[in-house]
């Protein structure tokens, strides 16, 4: 199947601090780390491009075969043969021996990507790069030192944390996010804005997958493709993501699912996972820690109880597996893919949709702040009790607090929408606030109430331009 052919998009901003970084007269050392398939390496490689560079990836391999493959790559990028017939015995003598033999008349950037797997080999590592970088490299002024990893919970502990013995070392660090909405909608120009919306929803920011869909295809046949045919590039991604930086595995697994299928209480996802509420907390923590999962309190600018205390998955993708996947698992054979999709995925699919547009209005709102001039702190989220569920609430710094209804049905009633969020707001508590009315749709009507400020998807797409 062919893939989305795309150019180099986005991360304009990443680029220019590791060229600044790069162009300072001092050496520099900067952790570069984020989720698997952000983009990390594609990023580097750009950057390195007419740089005397030397680019290693590390491999799950034992010690001695690691520092061989490092010095072949770095004989292969320095276009120096005959560091290849060298067989240095350690890590110091295999970097001391690659850094020596770079160009000295231009600043060598040495990449050593996929960090955590050189540092299992070779648990040694970060204290000889510190001890290198102590007394020799920062004060040579010719190397710019990038290490790169995904392992985030790793790289964050290991690298940055207190305790590591590269601690305070870098120069600058770089976590890299998931694209934003309006670069993701860039993968497939030739999608309506309601199709790469869509992408959006199960994709995420996370270029890697969105490159999976093909733009000759809908959404709903990329996805029978890559999450339901035999050797669909997506039916053991999420397992991958898991297996990487979790030990307990099928426990998390368990709790994503129990979240994915509507349990939100950390009582009703012990119960659905089989887990006890001592054993489920660790798993809570990580995830949410990962990224994977957040934990949501109703936000009214008011302290909330303990009780009200949520979680809900926050990856599209896996949001989309633990879903529609991971519970049918014995049934994804009987069928073929377009058929699959039709029976599990169409049934439920607008709710689905339903569910990303609420979280992508919430994403977005700080842009609609931007463009009105909304100065001061604020704070975004959702609202719910017994009586009232608001989708978005933004409460403001000047005293206002916006609420939102999200109806991405293309039926909408726009007058009984307006009603039905006039009623809820009513019941909102408001803390002596100034209230205004938020309607998010997918697609703008005619005439509009007196009141509401309505927004469409088109309208929300103007706002990242």
């Amino acid at each position: 199947m062919p893939l989305s052919s795309v150019g180099f998009i986005g991360r304009r901003r990443e680029l220019d601090a590791l060229e600044r970084r790069y162009a300072s007269p001092e050496s520099a050392l900067v952790p570069v780390y984020g989720r698997r398939r952000v983009g990390k390496t594609e990023l580097l490689l750009r950057f390195a491009s007419r740089k005397p560079t030397v680019y290693f990836t590390a491999s799950d391999k034992l010690r001695t075969p690691q520092i061989a493959d490092f010095v072949r790559a770095a004989a292969e990028w320095l276009d120096a043969p005959h560091l290849a017939e060298s067989a240095p015995a350690t890590w110091e003598a295999a970097l001391r021996l690659v850094v020596g033999a770079a160009p000295p008349d231009k600043k060598l950037l040495l990449v050593l990507d996929e960090f955590q797997w050189l540092c299992q080999s070779s648990p040694e590592a970060p204290s000889v790069i510190q001890r290198l970088w102590d007394l020799e490299w920062q004060r040579s002024n010719r190397l710019m030192l990038v290490l790169c990893g995904s392992f985030i919970g790793f790289m964050e502990r290991e690298i940055l944390g207190a305790r590591s013995p590269l601690h305070g070392r870098g120069t600058a660090d770089m976590r890299l996010e998931p694209f934003s909405f309006r670069e993701a909608a860039e993968f497939h120009s030739r999608w309506s804005l309601g199709e790469q919306t869509r992408a959006y929803f199960v994709c995420g920011g996370i270029p890697a997958y969105l490159k999976r869909f093909d733009s000759a295809r809908s959404v709903a046949q990329n996805i029978a493709q890559e999450f339901f045919e035999i050797d669909g590039f997506f039916q053991r991604e999420p397992d991958f993501l898991l297996r990487e930086e979790l030990s307990e595995v099928k426990q998390a697994a368990s709790v994503l699912e129990a979240v994915a299928l509507g349990r939100r209480s950390q009582s009703d996802i012990a119960r659905a996972a089989g887990l006890t509420a001592s054993a489920l907390a660790p798993h809570l923590k990580s995830l949410v820690s990962l990224g994977y999962l957040e934990r949501i309190v109703p936000l009214s600018g008011e302290l909330a109880p303990r009780t009200s205390v949520v979680y809900r998955i926050s990856d599209p993708l896996l949001r989309f597996w633990f879903r529609f996947v991971e519970p049918n698992w014995s049934a994804l054979r009987r069928h073929p893919p377009d058929r699959t999709f039709e029976q599990l995925v169409a049934p439920q699919w607008e709710a689905f949709c339903g569910d990303g547009f609420e979280r992508l209005c919430r994403e977005l709102l700080p842009l609609i702040y931007s463009k009105e001039g909304v100065s001061g702190q604020f704070q975004i989220g959702e609202y719910w009790d017994r009586a009232v569920q608001i989708d978005v609430v933004g409460v403001r710094g000047d005293g206002w607090v916006d609420l939102g209804e999200c109806r991405w049905s293309a039926n909408t009633g726009l007058s009984a929408a307006a009603r039905e969020l006039s009623a809820r707001a009513m019941r909102f508590p408001v803390a002596d606030r100034s209230v205004r009315q938020l309607l998010f749709v997918r697609k703008r009507p005619a005439s509009v109430p007196a009141g509401i400020h309505v927004y469409d998807l088109d309208a929300l797409h103007r706002l990242t331009e």
